[in-house]
């Protein structure tokens, strides 16, 4: 007991520490915060890093909380009620309570429903999907809600370089130094600390390699890590590109297709990528089709893809999609791509109940004449194909709204579309 008091203690230390620091605010904290004084548990979960437990404390700063850091192995080793005696040694009669990385505990789920049910105010976070999927809809049906958190988007980049978007509407010149930092983004990616403490790319290395091995292998007791090592790297490698589970097992000499699918849902699962349905109205073809990838950060593309050569408009397309679920838009749900039988392609298909409610086409683009007459095509076709007038192309410098083949086109830079805060 006095081990855990110690090493309670210490992270209460940590904690006072970081919020000490420089923190960018969140987007999404205001959502938490309207919830906060429910007495529903409230689950943050997203890829390792992306910032949770910041989150998590800027949310609970104002209260007198108690705080256990599940990733260490002392603690997961350790009896819950143990670790509750603990944290009141330490922090006193708190109401509040913040688990990070719970996951790592094993049936962590009945504890939390025990502490909820006599009085706790929690807020938990995860870093892996299964979190907010198989053990909180078995035990905490109804009793929780979930937010998912991702690293820095483009305008929570910007204020961490100081950038104020105010002065933007007076200066041609504020514009040029945003597009400049659009490109390091692009370069960088969101990861937090990555970001504000300017830390070199084996930063992002030993991030891949902790998500591989700690979130992935670790918790599904992997037969075969650097199998699955293989199999992210790739993934992350062919970035909003179609795929296959069958040419994957062909490509990287896997045993059995069933075991690529089984691995590409853990990686998923740690939210290190994200798989992309192509639409069709026929619910079969969901099925059959290639699926395109999506990784959750640009940073770590740069750095653990194994191409040799940058491909902005590939590049451009995957922060599209981040923005797409960060302003709440699920895949394969709200967000698909679009192909028909000639291959003719839509980046992203947005869906709201029954209605196709926007095709969207990301091009790298500066100006009318560097568009690609197909990428136009595209569009106006599908327009046809699936009754849709919303079409909207994300370039990155040309704007203007014009008619082809009688359909409306809107063309919008790519940082314009992500400073506005609808799609």
């Amino acid at each position: 007991m006095d081990d855990l008091a110690y090493i309670i203690g210490r992270q209460k230390r940590e904690i006072e520490e970081k919020l000490r620091q420089r923190i960018i605010e969140r987007e999404n904290l205001g959502a938490i915060q309207k919830n906060l004084n429910t007495d529903l548990i409230k689950v943050i979960a997203g890829v390792r890093r992306s910032g949770k437990s910041t989150l998590a404390l800027l949310l609970l700063r104002p209260k007198n909380f108690g705080y256990v850091n599940f990733d260490e192995r002392e603690l997961v080793e350790e009896k819950l009620d143990n670790i509750l005696s603990s944290v009141k040694e330490v922090y006193g009669n708190v109401k509040f309570l913040l688990f990070d990385e719970i996951q790592n505990v094993d049936r962590w789920e009945l504890w939390v429903n025990s502490l909820q049910r006599r009085g706790y105010n929690l807020v938990i976070t995860g870093s892996n999907a299964n979190l907010l999927s198989r053990e909180l809809a078995t035990h905490l049906t109804g009793r929780y809600l979930k937010f998912e958190n991702y690293p820095f988007n483009f305008r929570e980049f910007l204020a961490s370089k100081n950038f104020d978007l105010k002065e933007l509407e007076y200066s041609r010149e504020k514009e040029g130094e945003l597009k400049k930092l659009l490109r390091e983004y692009l370069k960088l990616g969101g990861f937090p600390e990555y970001v504000l403490k300017d830390l070199d790319e084996s930063y992002l290395r030993t991030l891949f390699e902790s998500i591989i091995y700690t979130d992935i292998v670790r918790r599904w007791r992997v037969k075969y890590p650097t199998k699955i090592e293989d199999l992210a790297r790739y993934l992350i490698s062919i970035h909003a590109r179609e795929y296959t589970a069958t040419k994957l097992r062909k490509l990287l000499d896997f045993r059995s297709t069933l075991t690529v699918e089984k691995y590409i849902k853990y990686i998923e699962e740690a939210y290190l990528i994200f798989s992309l349905e192509r639409f069709s109205f026929k619910t079969k073809e969901f099925l059959k089709g290639p699926k395109k990838v999506y990784c959750v950060d640009l940073g770590l593309i740069n750095t653990i893809s194994t191409r040799i050569t940058e491909d902005i408009s590939k590049l451009i397309e995957n922060l599209v999609f981040l923005e797409l679920k960060i302003r709440g838009l699920k895949e394969n749900r709200n967000i698909f791509y679009f192909k028909d039988a000639h291959g003719r392609e839509i980046d992203f298909v947005i869906k709201k109940d029954l209605k196709i409610e926007q095709l969207i086409q990301v091009t790298y683009a500066s100006g009318k004449d560097e568009i690609e007459k197909r990428e136009i095509l595209n569009l106006v076709k599908a327009s046809e194909l699936l009754g849709c007038k919303n079409l909207l192309c994300i370039t990155w410098d040309y704007e203007s709204e014009e008619i082809f083949n009688g359909k409306k086109i809107r063309f919008i830079p790519l940082w314009k579309w992500l400073l506005a805060r609808t799609k």
